[in-house]
């Protein structure tokens, strides 16, 4: 179950979330996306991995993931518990106590972003909470009080906004000019509150909205797509593919394609895929 937060969380937050039950694979990859996301775990261990040239670590209290430039491949447990938090590209900023772009492509547990004390003290609380309704109360509450005033987050929230909105097709010199501020300035401040420049991010919108129009089940016009969204020819498309997912297009229609086989309807279908 998941619910939207209430003022002002609703400007940084997507959802908050409660996920319990047994995974559809134990192993699933996220494709880069513009999106960042806070965990906290209330059942084994998560195991994630950043990346192919890094080793899966794991996670026993939770993570916190500022959006990511590659793909994230998670491994979970045979029943997993948890609630957590689908933040917008710029939400977990007001609650780091440092940049995001320390942490970008590298998941830290909740413990090094909160602390123990109050990690394990907001565990126990959801952990004993009345029912999935009650723990979202709680996480709500809990990030109300950590709600802290950030510098920049105005310019880099609004910015993003007409980014998402055009899908990422949008000139970033436009951006900064109507914004009234420098290149530099714009940058650094994409880089403390998002993690990356307001270009990446442009291209991740852009990559994003073109994934999530490929229907696998329907004959795919890889070339008339690449085209409809802007890339320069198909080699540069597939290049992004890679870069954002670790796959090529071909392979990452299979993998959908198995999904939708051998989970049809399953909720996740659509961008989490099987890795294992």
């Amino acid at each position: 179950m998941s619910r939207v937060p209430r003022p002002p969380l609703d400007g940084l937050i997507d959802d908050l979330y409660y996920l319990e039950g047994a995974p559809p694979y134990a192993r699933l990859m996220l494709p880069a996306s513009p999106a960042a996301f806070l965990i906290v775990n209330l059942g084994a261990p998560l195991r994630i991995r950043a990346g192919t040239d890094i080793a899966a670590a794991e996670y026993a209290d939770g993570c916190v993931v500022t959006m990511p430039t590659r793909a994230l491949d998670f491994g979970y447990p045979p029943r997993t518990r948890s609630v957590g938090v689908h933040f917008k590209p710029w939400g977990p900023a007001p609650f780091l106590a440092m940049p995001a772009a320390e942490l970008c492509d590298r998941p830290v547990t909740l413990e090094q972003v909160w602390g123990r004390p109050a990690t394990a003290e907001l565990r126990d609380r959801l952990a004993s909470a009345d029912g999935p309704h009650a723990m979202l109360t709680l996480l709500e509450q809990e990030l109300t009080r950590r709600l802290r005033e950030t510098a920049g987050l105005g310019l880099v929230r609004h910015t993003s906004g007409i980014i998402a909105a055009t899908g990422g097709a949008v000139v970033i010199d436009d951006l900064r000019a109507s914004a009234g501020v420098s290149s530099t300035h714009l940058a650094q401040r994409f880089k403390q509150l998002v993690g990356v420049t307001p270009k990446r991010l442009a291209r991740t919108y852009r990559f994003t909205t073109t994934m999530l129009a490929i229907n696998p089940a329907e004959p795919i016009d890889w070339a008339g797509l690449a085209a409809g969204a802007g890339y320069f020819d198909q080699a540069h498309f597939g290049h992004e593919f890679r870069a954002f997912t670790g796959l090529t297009p071909t392979r990452y229609a299979e993998v959908r394609r198995r999904f939708q086989r051998e989970h049809p309807g399953h909720v996740l279908d659509g961008w989490p895929l099987p890795a294992d």
